[in-house]
């Protein structure tokens, strides 16, 4: 035993956004959830945690989870004003998701090392709105191809309608696609996980949708047998109106920073780049409200294979300082975004310095090896004692990683 209390997992209802609308306890199907004159609550020892009640909140009161050594008692529940001081786990969040989904995100972050938080200024993300038993209904109003045709490299941008569906999301988040049909032991294909890229109001500002980047996976066998990935090409293929069946939102730690003056170093190769679309268009859409920029360096085979490399050309200095990386140009020596990194050591170690920098990163799972390396070599450069800034980020919230 190491003295650390037990604890558990309780569900909570803010009173202080709580309308009292009384759709949380009517839509409760164990009858957890009860009120009186003054607030409504849940009673731990009847909840089963089926987050049946958290999609239909229209305030999002009802999504508190919350660590604790003994449950709060109904009648403390009863007397609160505010929530009490949070001693809430990191992984709270992914705590309350399903088995799959908990999987798959663990899966994605296990590069990062310890336990990653989110930044200190991010808002709070809704988590597991929607799950397989009861899946928001999306349509399909985009599907566009935003890598050059002729290349090997397949990239779809899709944008997914709601309709009246209430589906909140932020940057750096994620939802859960599962294609209709079994797989080859007739079981349900499992569900993939997609990154977000587009801004947490829309693909196009104020509107009820959101962008995904997704590439098609198609991988030629030793026997000359052709292997399709069957969600990537099950997303690539649809057709403008179709319906598709969507889960979640996910992820509560790669979230960006709401302080406009942060600075964000970006690492991302092919659909890595993702999220930090969603970023580049939210600073976008609020450049006149503070100084800080995204710095971003986004490797790729050829300027071709690079997704949305035109419009990328379109986005301001003063929001978004972009190194495009190639490691396949004819007549060029192969460049890696680790490689760029040093060669920029010298911007990079001051941005360090500044306790207001986070860095994102995004992609396969050898781009964490290549750009910690090169972190490694500028600390040694600059004076800088990389392995302990990393620690005091990652523990701040300004060091994330996103690797597959």
């Amino acid at each position: 035993m190491d003295g650390t209390l037990p604890t558990q997992k309780q569900h909570l209802i803010d009173p202080e956004i709580c309308i009292r609308c009384n759709t949380c306890e009517a839509t409760c199907p164990v009858g957890a959830i009860t009120h009186d004159d003054n607030n409504y609550v849940v009673d731990a020892a009847t909840c089963n945690h089926c987050m049946d009640c958290v999609a239909p909140c229209p305030t999002g009161a009802v999504d508190h989870w919350f660590a604790v050594a003994s449950p709060f008692s109904l009648e403390e529940q009863f007397s609160w004003q505010e929530l009490p001081a949070r001693i809430e786990s990191p992984d709270a969040t992914v705590d309350a998701l399903d088995d799959e989904a908990a999987a798959l995100i663990t899966q994605a972050h296990q590069g990062a090392g310890g336990s990653a938080r989110a930044p200190a200024s991010a808002s709070k993300p809704r988590v597991n709105l929607f799950n397989r038993a009861n899946p928001a209904q999306a349509k399909v109003t985009g599907n566009f191809r935003v890598t050059k045709r002729g290349t090997s490299s397949d990239v779809r941008h899709i944008v997914l309608d709601f309709g009246a569906v209430a589906f909140p999301v932020l940057e750096g988040q994620s939802i859960g696609i599962v294609p209709p049909g079994t797989d080859a032991q007739g079981r349900a294909h499992a569900m993939r996980l997609y990154s977000i890229s587009s801004a947490r109001d829309g693909e196009r500002p104020n509107t009820n949708n959101l962008a995904l980047t997704i590439k098609r996976v198609e991988e030629t066998q030793p026997d000359g047998s052709v292997m399709r990935g069957v969600a990537s090409n099950y997303m690539c293929d649809l057709a403008i109106g179709e319906s598709v069946q969507v889960i979640g939102p996910f992820g509560a730690t790669f979230l960006m920073p709401d302080d406009p003056d942060t600075d964000l170093l970006l690492f991302c190769t092919g659909t890595g780049s993702a999220p930090f679309r969603a970023f580049t268009e939210r600073r976008r859409r609020l450049s006149s409200q503070g100084k800080g920029r995204l710095h971003m360096f986004f490797g790729a085979r050829t300027p071709e294979e690079l997704p949305y490399f035109g419009p990328l050309q379109k986005v301001p200095s003063s929001v978004l300082e972009q190194r495009l990386v190639f490691s396949r140009q004819p007549g060029q020596k192969r460049e890696y975004v680790q490689d760029r990194l040093r060669i920029e050591g010298e911007a990079v170690a001051k941005l360090l310095r500044r306790d207001t920098t986070h860095i994102y990163i995004c992609g396969l799972r050898g781009l964490e090896q290549g750009v910690e390396d090169a972190f490694a070599t500028i600390g040694r450069q600059y004076g800088i004692d990389w392995p302990a800034l990393r620690a005091t980020m990652r523990e701040q919230g300004r060091y994330h990683v996103e690797t597959y």
